[in-house]
Formats: structure tokens, C-alpha cells, sequence
């Protein structure tokens, strides 16, 4: 029996009494005040032109893919170390993932690489900020705007993440967050696209409503609504943007405790570093992490998998992470082949996610930490 588990969600006050609130409103579907008080919140805090609320991350990314206009023979620059969905939203729109390799450091897409992996058919690049910490995106949109494409976020791992004082997310032209009961701000499944030109907001909330000027509709722009574009229901149901709201009243108090025990994790797992028995994350000076995941990567995939076993046989449970998208059955549809991002199949094959979330105790971390000590 667990006695660690990799993950807990965790209420921070107000989750029951607003859901409760949200169902005696009588509007449980989607677009009603808790959403209207989330998107606020969120646009104030992260200074966004606009967000609206999705079933997902996944969906969030899918709404992006529209917008973009994509077609059959585009290009999209994407990490090999990614979730499954990062490519899928793009290869839904018939696109084709371009994958480039991860840096050592903060395993993030390797902006170095990108150039040479653009071709005419570029249309996008998709930027993964993993576990919390940004990629390079002075560079990345740099290299964007020589080149007229754009640049899409993968802030699922970033919310309340800053690079260079601006938060993840308001960067790029397109953004996606997550708030799966694993992320640091929760409503079990949800997310939120955030656009970041106006030029993009009437289309996104189209195209999240179904294909349909339904908003338009509500706001007095037009007498009817209809069908006018693509789109599909990406919508979150009023009572889990209830839920959400109250984790982000919270959105500080939550930030602090996550550092607490990201940084009680850092200093018991300091020795085993310092003595060459692992590698421990890395963040940049310029970038504000959220802390969201505490990762270590061992020197070698067998010493990865005895201690994630041994960890389990003591009732804690640290996994691993992402399979490199390149080498998966769909990725060699597309032609890929192992042993092309030799960063990405490395890294994949020694990293090891320890458990991480609100309420985890201090005692809790010393104990893991221990352990994997012992089992080294």
C-alpha cells in the first residue's frame, strides 16, 4: 500500500461552498460567473489580452492549431520530449511535427536548434516550458518574427512561471495552460487558452463555441447566431471553474508552499549531487520556476529503474516521464527513428519524478530523500 503517492489533490477552502454556490445560480454549464471571475483573475494577474477557460490543456492547444489555419504539408517545430498532445493538436490540422532536441540543462526545447530545422512550410513553433521553467523565448521569438510564423506556448507545467519578469503564457501569440488535478492549480480537468493579440480573440471564442458567433451573440453584436467557422464544444462546465476559482484565490499561498518543498527537496538531495550520484534541476537565473515537478536524472536507465523500484517497495511513488515522441509507434509513421535526439532518449531513459504536491510534509521529503540515498 502507498504511504507516498506521486500525486494528491488538495482543497485549499472554498472548493465545496463555491461549487455549491455555482449549482444554486442555476448555471452549470459553461460561461458563467465562476468563468467570468477565473478569466478576470487570471487576465489581471498574468497581464493577458485574454483567456478563456477549456475543457483541457489538450483542447487548448487544439483551439491554437485552428487558429493557425494549418493544413496538410505545414510544419510544426515541436519538442521530442513532450506530452502526446503537444504534437497531436497540431497533427490533428494534417501538420507535420518537426521535432528538435532538448537542452542538458533545463530540457527544454533547444532553441540553438530550431534554425536549422525550419523549412518554407513552417507555420509554427511550439515552445514546452517543462516543469515550470521557461525556454529561451527572447531567442525563440526572435527567430519567430525574422521568419513570419508564430509561436505557441505549452504552458501547461507554467502557470504563475515567469521568464524575465513576464509571466509564461504572454509571451508567444498563442498559449495553453493546464489545471489536471496534477498541476499546481487544479479543478480536476481543466485549462485556458490565453491569446495574446486581439486580432485572435473573436475567432478563438468562435471556434471554442462550437464553430458557431454564440458570444457575439450573448454580447448584442448580432441578432441571431449560427454556424460560421470550424470549432468544436471547448468549453468548461461553470461548476469546475468553480472549483478552480478557489484554488486561485489561493495562487500565492499555493506558490509558497510548492518552493518550500521544492527547495527542502534540493538541499536533502545536495550530498548525493555533490557526490556524482545524480543530477539535480536546473533553473536559470532569468526564470521564475513555478515549481511544479522535482525531477532527478541518475547515471544510467538501470540505476533509474532500481531506485524507482525500491522507492515503490517502500510505498512511495516516483514514475517517470516522457516517453520521447520521435521513437513512439506514431512518431515512425512520420519517419523518425531512435537515435536522432540523442538529449531527448538519454534524459528520458535516467529522469525520475519524485512526488510533488501541496500538502506533501517536510518529513515526507526528508524520507524520500533518505531512501534514495540508501538505495544508492
Amino acid at each position: 500500500m502507498l504511504k507516498i503517492p506521486f500525486n494528491k489533490a488538495s482543497l485549499t477552502g472554498n472548493e465545496l461552498r463555491y461549487i455549491q454556490e455555482a449549482v444554486e445560480q442555476g448555471h452549470i454549464s459553461a460561461d458563467g460567473s465562476f468563468t467570468k471571475r477565473c478569466c478576470e483573475f487570471l487576465e489581471r494577474q498574468f497581464r493577458a489580452q485574454k483567456i478563456l477557460l477549456t475543457p483541457s490543456c489538450t483542447h487548448a492547444l487544439e483551439i491554437a492549431a485552428i487558429l493557425l489555419d494549418l493544413a496538410a504539408g505545414d510544419e510544426v517545430i515541436l519538442p521530442s520530449f513532450a506530452f502526446v498532445t503537444t504534437a497531436n493538436a497540431f497533427v490533428l490540422r494534417g501538420a507535420r511535427p518537426i521535432f528538435v532536441d532538448i537542452r542538458p540543462d533545463t530540457l527544454n526545447l533547444d532553441e540553438a536548434q530550431i534554425a536549422e530545422r525550419m523549412t518554407s512550410r513552417t507555420k509554427a513553433i511550439v515552445a514546452l516550458h517543462y516543469a515550470g521553467v521557461a525556454c529561451e523565448m527572447d531567442a525563440i521569438m526572435s527567430l519567430a518574427s525574422q521568419h513570419g510564423i508564430r509561436v505557441v506556448e505549452d504552458a501547461a507545467q507554467g502557470v504563475n512561471a515567469k521568464y524575465k519578469g513576464r509571466f509564461l503564457g504572454t509571451i508567444g501569440d498563442f498559449a495553453a495552460y493546464s489545471f489536471h488535478e496534477t498541476k499546481n492549480y487544479t479543478c480536476g480537468e481543466g485549462g485556458a487558452l490565453v491569446l495574446n493579440h486581439a486580432q485572435d480573440v473573436e475567432r478563438a471564442e468562435i471556434v471554442r463555441q462550437k464553430g458557431t458567433n454564440r458570444n457575439q451573440f450573448f454580447r448584442g453584436e448580432t441578432d441571431k447566431y449560427t454556424w460560421t467557422d470550424l470549432g468544436s464544444s471547448y468549453v468548461l462546465s461553470d461548476v469546475l471553474a468553480a472549483f478552480l476559482f478557489a484554488q486561485l484565490e489561493q495562487l500565492n499561498e499555493i506558490a509558497l508552499k510548492r518552493r518550500l518543498i521544492y527547495e527542502r527537496y534540493f538541499e536533502a538531495l545536495k550530498p548525493l549531487r555533490d557526490a556524482g550520484k545524480l543530477v539535480l534541476p536546473v533553473i536559470p537565473q532569468h526564470c521564475e520556476s513555478n515549481f511544479h515537478l522535482f525531477h532527478v536524472l541518475f547515471q544510467s536507465q538501470q540505476i533509474r529503474n532500481q531506485v524507482m523500484d525500491g522507492l515503490k517497495s517502500k510505498g512511495i511513488l516516483a514514475v517517470f516521464h516522457y516517453i520521447p515522441l520521435h521513437s513512439s509507434p506514431m512518431g515512425m509513421k512520420f519517419g523518425y527513428r531512435q537515435g536522432q535526439f540523442p538529449i531527448t532518449e538519454d534524459v528520458s531513459g535516467r529522469l525520475l519524478r519524485l512526488p510533488f504536491y501541496n500538502t506533501l510534509s517536510m518529513s515526507e521529503v526528508d524520507w524520500i530523500a533518505e531512501s534514495i540515498g540508501k538505495l544508492l
